[in-house]
């Protein structure tokens, strides 16, 4: 009888004993996540690769800012005789973003070839590198979930680029209102911050992408070859692939009405947003030229009756809340294919 309360009791102890280790690791698993994403963001910061690109990225603002700023007395005075025959604002601020000189691209031109190539040089040996490395295995099996791994590090990656791109945001409005010597508006304010966050999205795009190769290929040449193909795919050889379909679909001997030429348009138009560039591109064009009313072709019978001048903020955000949607899901398919992928495969001990 004694042997066999001891028995029970044993286990009784045992069972308690596990059952506290359970609600312990529970407890103990946010801590663990954020550790492994202040490990990785500290990684991305120590890197020299990392680093120069941040500093190339920031070179290049500089320099688009500085011709932006040279050129803005004529902005202005263009922007003046605008306001004077429309009756909008002038929208200095927004200028800062978009106008230059000719010898240096834009801001918003810079962000859109570089912005892709950051993210691609944070995603791309994301796996693959703690793979080859050896200390994949060991960090899994630690007594942490595995999809703490993926997700710490697009947490941290996604993490310095909202604090990159928010820095240079804020740098060239601070310049401006230096040089300038007025405040920007609320709305300008608005509009501003609403595009860095669509560079937040768009950079994710890439980021996830590379994060998806680094799943799928062991090589990082390999997965960084396929980024950058994919990239240069996107940026050069799909607009001309488009411009050729559009010759034969938009052949004048061929059309017969307003309608089909319409409709047509329209076909090409789908065709070009299956791009994320062209997605951002268009974006971009709504939220800082808010003259800009439309991203299609339009009858005389549509506009009739429109009042001239530059939309609203809330409409600007309805006009291109598709393009925002599209680079959204596009960039939740690749997180959602690298996860399913990573969760899958077998890590074995080298």
């Amino acid at each position: 009888m004694n042997l066999a309360k001891l028995k029970n009791k044993i286990s009784f102890f045992s069972v308690q004993t596990e059952s506290v280790q359970a609600e312990k690791g529970k407890n103990s698993n946010p801590s663990a996540f954020m550790a492994i994403v202040r490990k990785e963001f500290t990684d991305y910061i120590r890197s020299w690769r990392i680093l120069i690109l941040g500093v190339i990225i920031l070179l290049a603002c500089i320099g688009s800012l500085y011709t932006a700023i040279t050129s803005i007395s004529d902005a202005i005075d263009q922007a003046g005789k605008e306001a004077e025959t429309l009756g909008s604002d002038l929208y200095l601020f927004l200028q800062l973003f978009t106008v230059s000189d000719g010898t240096l691209p834009s801001f918003i031109t810079f962000v859109g070839f570089l912005g892709p190539l950051f993210g691609i040089a944070l995603g791309f040996d994301a796996i693959n590198s703690e793979r080859n490395r050896g200390t994949l295995s060991r960090l899994l099996s630690q007594p942490i979930p595995r999809d703490y791994l993926i997700n710490a590090k697009f947490v941290a990656a996604l993490l310095l680029n909202v604090l990159l791109f928010f820095s240079l945001g804020l740098l060239v409005m601070a310049f401006g209102i230096l040089i300038l010597g007025i405040p920007p508006t609320f709305e300008e304010f608005l509009r501003i911050f609403f595009f860095l966050c669509l560079c937040i999205v768009y950079i994710a795009f890439w980021l996830n992408l590379g994060i998806l190769f680094s799943v799928v290929f062991k090589s990082q040449a390999t997965s960084a070859l396929s980024s950058i193909a994919v990239w240069i795919f996107f940026n050069v050889f799909y607009s001309m692939i488009i411009n050729l379909v559009s010759k034969s679909l938009l052949n004048p001997e061929k059309l017969t009405s307003v309608s089909e030429v319409l409709n047509k348009q329209g076909t090409v138009l789908t065709l070009m947003r299956f791009s994320p560039n062209y997605l951002f591109s268009e974006s971009t064009t709504i939220l800082l030229s808010p003259n800009v009313r439309s991203l299609g072709p339009l009858t005389v019978e549509q506009t009739v009756g429109a009042v001239a001048g530059p939309l609203p903020l809330s409409q600007s955000l309805l006009l291109i809340w598709p393009q925002l949607t599209g680079l959204v899901a596009a960039t939740l398919i690749c997180f959602a294919i690298a996860y399913l992928s990573f969760m899958r495969q077998e890590i074995r001990t080298n």
